[in-house]
């Protein structure tokens, strides 16, 4: 399913976004027990919509997550769609940014086996090197001269 295909009580939602923003976080009180809820805004490639996130959603979630909303319910305020986990729904984090940028970096440090500013420059010495390559004669080398 993707955001543009949900409308106003719609059910049984199930979605992968990408959170792009959160809000600021609100406490209530309700029923004489205390919550705390969070706007944040997710996407994917046909639009956006708000998510509202409960309690320890708020401190699971990152921006830059990617998050996967299985039974969710989409609700109208103030003729703006929100998408929530509501009672019954499931909020999977199935990308975390933070754990991305992390290995990403240890791959290519790993990889390279140098600094970002090493490996810039191993990669400028690379490029440098293809061109002059570019230009060096693709003759074949005689058998004698690998001979010792």
């Amino acid at each position: 399913m993707a955001i543009k295909d949900l409308q106003p009580r719609m059910g049984k939602v199930d979605v992968v976004v990408v959170i792009s923003e959160k809000g600021d976080i609100r406490e209530f009180e309700k029923f004489g027990k205390k919550g705390r809820v969070c706007n944040a805004k997710a996407t994917d490639a046909t639009g956006e919509i708000k998510l509202s996130l409960w309690n320890e959603q708020i401190d699971q979630v990152k921006e830059g997550d990617t998050v996967h909303v299985t039974n969710g319910y989409v609700n109208e305020y103030q003729g703006e769609m929100q998408l929530t986990t509501g009672k019954f729904g499931n909020l999977e984090i199935t990308g975390n940014a933070g754990v991305q940028e992390e290995k990403a970096a240890e791959e290519e440090k790993v990889y390279t086996n140098a600094s970002p500013e090493e490996f810039k420059e191993e990669t400028k010495q690379m490029e440098e090197m293809s061109q002059v390559g570019e230009e060096v004669s693709e003759e074949p080398i005689a058998d004698e001269e690998y001979i010792g």
